[in-house]
This record gives C-alpha cells, structure tokens and sequence, in this order.
C-alpha cells in the first residue's frame, strides 16, 4: 500500500492534531468510546490526546488485524463499505438531484468505474455553487469513505485524486473546473467543506475521519496549485472540520457515556452554590453542529427536527 494511509506526522496532520481531536459539545478532547484498546490502559472514557494515539499506533480499519476487525464487528457492528457501492450510492444522490445518469462517472460491470473527463454540467435552474452548497450528511461515518475516498476502505488501495468518489470530492472537483484564482479556489473549497457533515461514535474512526477530510482538502489544493497549502489555511480548515465531523450517539442525539460537563453544570450554580441536583438528575449533553450559513451553533436534534 505504500505510504502509510493515516499518518500523524505528515505535514498537514500534525500542524493541527491538536484541533482535530477536540469536541465542541464538551470543549474537552473526543474520547476513545471502545473497550478494544483495555490492554493499553485506556476504556472507552479515557479521552484521546497525541499521546494516546501514539500509544496505540492509529490505523484504518483495513491495516486492523483480523482479530480486531472481528471484535470490532461483534461490539459494536463495525462494517466499513466497499469504494465501488460508496460510488454507486453517492451516484443514485447525484441522479436524483441532477436528473440524469453517469454525471460525475460511469460504473462498469467489475466493481470500478471510469471517470468522466468532460467538465460537469448542470441542470437548468440550477448552478454549480448550489452544487458545492448542498448540505450532505454520513451517518456513522466511520472513516468517512462517503464524505471522501482517498483510500479504498475494503483493500487498503489509494484512489487518485481525480478519480475519487465522496460527495465533498464531488464538490471539490466542481470548484477546480469552474474557479480560476487559489483565492477564489480557497473560498469555494470551504464553502464545500462547510456544507459537509458527519457523525461517528468511536472516537478512534472519528479522528481517522476527521484527518482523511483534512489531508483531501489538501491533496486537492495542492494538486491544483503546486506546493504546500499554508498553515493558516489548514488550521482554517480543521476548525470546521472538528465541527462538521462530531463524536455522537445517533441514537439519543448526544455525546457518548451521557453526561460531559464541568462541575458547576452538575450541582453547583455560578457561585457555587448547591443547585440540589445530582449528576443522574441532568439530562445527557446533546450534541452541537454549526449552521455557518447562520453564523451559530445549534443542537443536532433541533436541526433534525426542523427547527
């Protein structure tokens, strides 16, 4: 395979670990979530720091032994999909919204699919900035193949840049073929990123999400435009990516284990004093996203519900 698919040290990653591991329902760090790594002293509440994660020597789910792959599956249902139904799935989203077939590739009969060459073009009424805008959202997203496909998440096999699958690759392959300037190229690009969304329970997978997006915003850029993308810009970009790409329970709507505040949110008002109420008395921490359309933050569970 190369390269090492997920690696803490390469120049993007390590220049912001430090903002993709935080959490900003808690403003404390995401936690592991998982009982799998016990033998290293670390339970599913210890939270994960650089240190921790140097402990246990952070891998895709595809470099896992099949031990691990097999316990992962047992506890906690863990099956990572294929690139070829990640396309073809992203596709039936993109027919529907485009009103044809075969837009951004066509599948063939062995599981790949050919890249079209032709710059994308869009439905009448519709433009290619709606296109970027469009809010997308992976549920359990895991290592989030559906958001971006850097690698094949079943073999391990890296997919060039051109010819990858996500619905944030999508957009960003629509930024490069209508935007001329890296400024204009740098605006849209976060726009995309803005608009894209996913949730994941185990804290392991989300750090792995979280650095996949990253190192694809940069693979793009600098693809497009040479060099390396400058610290500012990725800094920039990992802020919104430990938005967009949160620790959750999608079942309840909030963070993992429940309860995640300070003490002077358990049983002490602002002063101090005692409030009556014991931790078990508060209800779990529901998890906040941003609407950077709006310029706030609001709840998972109220934007579900349409409000």
């Amino acid at each position: 395979m190369g390269a090492k698919l997920i690696d803490l040290d390469s120049y993007p990653v390590e220049i912001a670990l430090n903002i993709l591991l935080q959490d900003k329902t808690t403003r404390k760090n995401i936690i592991f979530a998982t009982d799998i790594y016990n033998s290293y002293s670390i339970d599913a509440k210890t939270r994960v720091t650089e240190k921790t994660l140097q402990i246990i020597s952070l891998q895709p789910r595809v470099e896992k032994s099949i031990e691990e792959k097999a316990e992962r599956t047992k506890t906690k249902a863990e099956v990572f999909t294929p690139s070829w139904i990640v396309n073809q799935m992203n596709n039936f989203c993109d027919e529907d919204w485009f009103g044809r077939k075969a837009i951004f590739n066509t599948e063939n009969e062995d599981h790949t699919w050919t890249t079209s060459e032709e710059k994308i073009q869009f439905p009448e009424g519709q433009s290619w900035q709606d296109y970027v805008k469009l809010r997308r959202l992976e549920i359990t997203c895991g290592e989030a193949p559906f958001v971006v496909s850097r690698y094949d998440p079943a073999t391990g096999k890296e997919i060039p840049v051109k010819d990858r699958v996500g619905f944030l690759d999508r957009k960003l392959r629509v930024v490069s073929e209508n935007t001329e300037t890296e400024e204009e190229w740098l605006k849209w690009s976060t726009k995309a990123l803005q608009s894209s969304y996913g949730y994941e329970y185990q804290g392991d997978n989300l750090v792995i999400a979280r650095i996949n997006v990253l190192d694809s915003l940069c693979e793009y850029r600098d693809q497009r435009f040479g060099g390396k993308t400058n610290k500012k810009q990725i800094h920039e970009w990992a802020k919104i990516i430990a938005w967009n790409f949160w620790q959750m329970d999608g079942l309840t709507g909030c963070v993992p284990f429940g309860k995640n505040r300070e003490l002077e949110q358990l049983g002490f008002g602002f002063f101090g004093e005692d409030t009556g109420l014991e931790e078990d008395d508060q209800p779990d921490e529901e998890c906040k996203i941003r609407d950077w359309r709006r310029d706030k933050s609001l709840t998972y569970n109220s934007m579900k519900e349409g409000m």
